[in-house]
Formats: structure tokens, C-alpha cells, sequence
């Protein structure tokens, strides 16, 4: 059987050196998909090279903190949204601030603000996901993943939510103190409402981990990396994501782990991935195959 595999680039829109990397990966067939970072500033330019190509399957990254010390941004809604601003008007930048402070309602203004403001700009989005994963509750907020799948049935979106979560795919970044067992019931209730809603999901996510040795030598995390997503289930679809961007003083002004972003550009656009991973199975695909694969698992139940 084969291994459906999606490889998301992340943060598209983030900065001029991540979308360079996106088209290029897109062009060399090193990625199935992405998603637009709508609040940052080279979002508009991600999107006009979407609508371009709509041969590519884009999506819109719900994106409701802001993490860079010195990078920011702030909500698209201009008003309705102060309980998703801090002090100085930027969004939270820790996932567990954004769950502690945010209205729900106010969440669902900037969710549908940034999907109308990607649209107005001439996307057609794939599908959502969502930046740092502040819209899965894992600190507690049980409001802000339902309304999003709520949302996400309303507006005929597929979403990022995985139908369970494998112990192997977790990073050890994770949240230590939510045990799987745990996990896999809230994210079970989660799977029941976007069945309800019509949201078509993954099965399976593959978060990515870096290790100290991965960050330490490229070598080492293009191995670990080949071996992980070569040995997805067979029959299942999982997706893993990425945040390529090209080496640049801007890049390298944002974040201290650019490299991590470089290396995953270096190693997506290397043709022998993609013939390394097909050769163990894998097939590319991306939120458009997944609609229409889960359409037709419905018509034959």
C-alpha cells in the first residue's frame, strides 16, 4: 500500500527569504503544499504568486501569536481584537498567553479577517492550519478548536487536526505533563466535531523534531529526516511540516536556529529526497487530494 505524505512549508509569507524558498521547492517538486502567513508582512506577495500558480495547492496559516523577539506583528481585524494583543498591540508570543487571554469571539474575527484578507488578494486557499498549533487547546483553552472547526465546515475548508497521534511522532518539545492517552481523547472530541461539521482531515501529523545533534550537522538531520518520513504508515495519509527560507542577514535578524530553516531548504530541494522517499512508497499529495480522497472513502461506506 502507499504512504500519502504531505510536506507543508510553513510560514510562507513570514519573510521575503521564506518565500523564495517556497516557490523554489514548489518548482523543484520539493514540497506538496503550503500555507500564508496572513498578519506578516510578505504575505501579500505569497499570495500573488499563489493565485499565479494555481496549479499549487496554498492554504491560509491561522496565525494568533507572534513569537520573534524583534520581528512582529499584530492582528488583521483592526478592531474587535484586543484580547488577542498584548501591551504593546503585537499578538502573544507563547501559545499558552494566547489561550489564557483570547476571546473566543474575538479569535473567530481574526480567523475569518485573515482567510477574507487572503481571499480579497486573489487566494483561493487549499485549506487552513494553524502557526505554533495555539488553536489546538493543549494549554487548557477548550473553546478555540471547535469554533475553528466550526468555522472551518462553514467556510468547505480541510484543517490540519490529525485523526490520532502516534507516540513516535511526538517531539520531545511537546508538553510533557499531557499524557497520550489524554491527548488522544481530546483530540478523538476534536475528530467527532469536524466529522459533524464535514471538515476532512489527516490521519496521522509528523511534527518535526530537532535534535542537538540535528541542529549541530546537516548530515545527521538528512538522515534522520529521510529515515522518519521514509517508515510513514502505509494506507494513511500524514503530514509533516517545514519552514524553509533562503540564508540572508534578514533571516538570520529574526531567528538565532536559521539554519534549522536553511537545511530544510537545502534538503527539500534536493531531487534525491523525493526519489529516496518514493522509493520506500511514498506518495506526495496535498489538501486538494485529501478532500477528494475522503469523498470518496464516504461514497463507498
Amino acid at each position: 500500500m502507499e504512504k500519502y505524505l504531505i510536506i507543508n512549508a510553513d510560514d510562507f509569507g513570514m519573510c521575503r527569504a521564506a518565500n523564495l524558498a517556497t516557490f523554489d521547492l514548489f518548482e523543484k517538486g520539493g514540497i506538496s503544499s503550503a500555507t500564508i502567513m496572513m498578519p506578516c508582512p510578505w504575505a501579500p506577495e505569497a499570495v500573488k504568486w499563489a493565485a499565479s500558480h494555481p496549479e499549487y495547492a496554498v492554504g491560509v496559516h491561522l496565525t494568533l501569536t507572534s513569537e520573534w523577539k524583534y520581528y512582529r506583528w499584530g492582528p488583521v481585524a483592526q478592531s474587535g481584537t484586543d484580547s488577542l494583543r498584548d501591551e504593546y498591540g503585537y499578538m502573544y508570543p507563547e501559545c499558552d498567553e494566547f489561550e489564557e487571554n483570547c476571546d473566543i469571539d474575538e479569535v473567530e474575527t481574526e480567523i475569518r479577517a485573515q482567510v477574507a484578507l487572503a481571499k480579497r488578494l486573489g487566494l483561493n486557499p487549499s485549506h487552513l492550519d494553524n502557526h505554533m498549533g495555539s488553536l489546538y487547546g493543549f494549554n487548557g483553552n477548550m473553546e478555540v478548536m471547535p469554533r475553528t472547526l466550526e468555522i472551518c465546515g462553514e467556510l468547505g475548508y480541510a484543517f490540519r487536526l490529525f485523526r490520532s497521534l502516534r507516540r513516535e511522532f511526538i517531539p520531545s518539545t511537546f508538553p510533557q505533563d499531557l499524557p497520550l492517552d489524554l491527548l488522544n481523547m481530546l483530540v478523538a472530541g476534536y475528530v467527532s466535531i469536524a466529522d459533524e461539521k464535514g471538515v476532512p482531515l489527516i490521519d496521522n501529523i509528523l511534527f518535526p523534531e530537532w535534535t542537538e545533534d540535528g541542529k549541530a550537522d546537516y548530515e545527521t538531520y538528512r538522515e534522520y529526516m529521510l529515515t522518519r518520513l521514509a517508515n510513514i504508515p502505509e494506507g494513511e495519509i500524514t503530514e509533516t511540516f517545514i519552514h524553509p527560507s533562503l540564508e540572508c542577514d534578514e533571516l538570520k535578524g529574526i531567528t538565532s536556529l536559521w539554519h534549522c530553516r536553511v537545511w530544510e531548504h537545502r534538503l527539500f530541494s534536493d531531487p534525491k529526497t523525493r526519489q529516496h522517499l518514493e522509493s520506500h512508497g511514498v506518495k506526495y499529495i496535498n489538501y486538494r487530494d485529501v478532500v477528494r480522497m475522503r469523498k470518496e472513502q464516504a461514497s463507498k461506506e
